[in-house]
């Protein structure tokens, strides 16, 4: 579903990721760990069209996306949960939400896309009318994910979604990751909290110093001794 085929990329003279390559077949969750610094947030640029390559290709629904413009990744069914949420602050968390529906499905009912958010995310269904940037950090990130899944994607790629959240958010945070992909999402989760990450993907992928060095199966990694040193 999303491949990265030896991609590097630099920040002016600054090589920042090196012949990166990494799958994320359809039905699966991987995740791409790594430290501060270490090109996550980079990757997610790439992947997203943010940040243009200098060498190597990626592909999604297997289209070369050389030439294509983050909004069209959206027409396909990819959906971007960024760093930081990103959210409009002075809109109401309805609005947020039908921002993220517009975008993709303008003669179609949101009402009913909002049900369904709501459904996943009571909390959010509380808060419809509250300017989004009063909400807490674990209610923005839900409001984050909720707009993308709004526009109903195939591929979910999310960049340190759970970066800030207490323990316990972040366990709820995943328990919905997984339940997403049970009812058919496939996800690239990007995060620095790997035992949590691990416990729900298929396989994953760490990056260090902009290369990956270590991949495999989720179980397979949890015993790396590279991810014991830096996080277990």
């Amino acid at each position: 579903m999303l491949e990265l085929d030896a991609i590097s990329t630099r920040y002016g003279v600054v090589n920042i990721l090196n012949k990166v390559s990494l799958e994320v077949p359809q039905g699966e969750v991987v995740c791409l760990l790594g430290p501060n610094g270490a090109g996550k947030t980079t990757t997610f640029k790439a992947i997203a069209g943010l940040l243009p390559l200098q060498h190597g290709r990626i592909s999604i629904f297997g289209k070369n996306l050389a030439d294509s413009r983050t909004e069209a990744l959206a027409g396909m069914g990819v959906g971007f949960v960024p760093e930081g949420r990103r959210l409009f602050p002075e809109l109401s968390v309805r609005e947020n939400l039908q921002v993220g529906y517009d975008a993709l499905r303008p003669n179609e009912r949101f009402e009913q896309a909002l049900e369904r958010v709501v459904e996943l995310f009571p909390r959010v269904g509380e808060r419809l009318a509250q300017a989004a940037g009063t909400l807490s950090g674990g209610e923005q990130a839900m409001v984050a994910l909720g707009r993308v899944l709004i526009g109903q994607p195939r591929l979910v790629i999310m960049d340190e979604p759970t970066l800030g959240l207490s323990p316990k958010l972040i366990e709820e945070y995943f328990v919905t990751v997984e339940r997403i992909h049970k009812e058919g999402i496939t996800v690239l989760l990007i995060e620095q909290n790997a035992e949590a990450a691990l416990s729900i993907a298929h396989r994953g992928y760490l990056l260090l110093k902009g290369q990956i060095v270590a991949s495999g199966g989720a179980q397979e990694l949890l015993g790396n001794d590279v991810i014991k040193h830096l996080y277990l």
